[in-house]
């Protein structure tokens, strides 16, 4: 395996594969033979995800709620996010196994949220190199112990024998691997949903694993470190450009630019369009949580998050 840390140097179908069901927030388990939400597809050959809920994490799902990818190579696998929680990781090694004697050699956390970190606890107890952005990292050490607690009173035993396990490498720009001629680049394109979100990008494959650079088939949170204007920026500037002909997002099912685009960066650009009207006019916090956003209200999590979205763009835009 050979490694190198570099710094960055700055239409198809919706769905690539045919999959047993839909992406949706009212169905509680597609996999009831596994502590995964749905069993793995593969989406191109030699790259499998394991598609997870596009609502909330819960019990029934396990907290499995985002995507967990792996990259088969003639060397070894490389892991996309450790998991929720250690037997989920567990889980995704055993799917693994069945399609090939590869030993899992890398995991890349896209990012130091819970479900994407906590399962490094299981990787690192077969060995495993585990890689991330040195902002994940920190977000996950800082905390990393609440969301832990956060998942074990939600998902219960399902959370047994998890750990905070920080990664054993982080990386500033890009972290390039080359495993059995398979060139896999993690990248940090800039500033987007999270600290650290970093993409997965295949440049043979033409297939990027955009975390949650990308969103479709959910509706996008909004966090209070999350700065609308300099996303927009990373998508066009960054992510846009690197012409990616399949997406396997963050949440919900494999797609491609155009769909990411439209639930993503319009989204974006469509709230941003909205607030800034109704700042212009003179309106306050409390009706701002209202602005039309009837164009996405199809997407899973709407509910919960649209005037949540809509408040801390507001509070970023008083200010700009």
């Amino acid at each position: 395996m050979n490694v190198r840390l570099l710094p960055l140097n700055l239409a198809l179908v919706s769905a690539l594969v045919a999959l047993p069901a839909l992406a949706s927030e009212d169905i509680a388990d597609q996999y009831p033979a596994s502590l995964l939400y749905s069993k793995p597809v593969e989406v191109i050959p030699n790259v499998f995800s394991a598609i997870g809920a596009t609502a909330p994490p819960t019990y029934e799902n396990a907290g499995h709620n985002n995507n967990l990818s792996f990259i088969i190579t003639d060397d070894g696998v490389v892991v996309v996010n450790g998991g929720g929680s250690y037997l989920l990781a567990k889980a995704l090694h055993d799917e693994i196994k069945v399609v090939t004697d590869q030993p899992v050699k890398l995991v890349l956390n896209e990012n130091g949220q819970g479900h994407a970190m906590l399962g490094n606890s299981y990787w690192a107890e077969q060995g495993v190199e585990i890689v991330a952005h040195v902002d994940a990292a920190a977000e996950f050490e800082a905390y990393g112990g609440q969301s832990l607690r956060a998942t074990q009173a939600r998902v219960k035993e399902r959370a047994d024998q998890t750990t905070v396990t920080l990664p054993t490498q982080t990386f500033e720009d890009a972290y390039v691997v080359v495993m059995g001629g398979t060139e896999i680049e993690a990248r940090y394109l800039g500033p987007a949903h999270s600290p650290g979100d970093i993409v997965v990008w295949l440049p043979q494959q033409s297939l990027v694993i955009s975390g949650d650079m990308a969103f479709h088939e959910r509706m996008l949170p909004i966090f209070e470190h999350t700065m609308t204007a300099d996303w927009i920026e990373t998508w066009e500037v960054a992510f846009e450009p690197l012409g990616a002909t399949y997406v396997i997002p963050g949440h919900g099912h494999p797609t491609n630019m155009d769909q990411v685009r439209r639930y993503t960066h319009d989204y974006l650009v469509y709230l941003r369009e909205k607030v800034g009207a109704h700042l212009e006019a003179g309106g306050g916090l409390a009706e701002a949580f209202y602005v039309d956003q009837s164009p996405y209200a199809h997407l899973d999590t709407f509910e919960e998050l649209a005037t949540k979205n809509a408040g801390r763009v507001y509070e970023q835009m008083e200010f700009e």
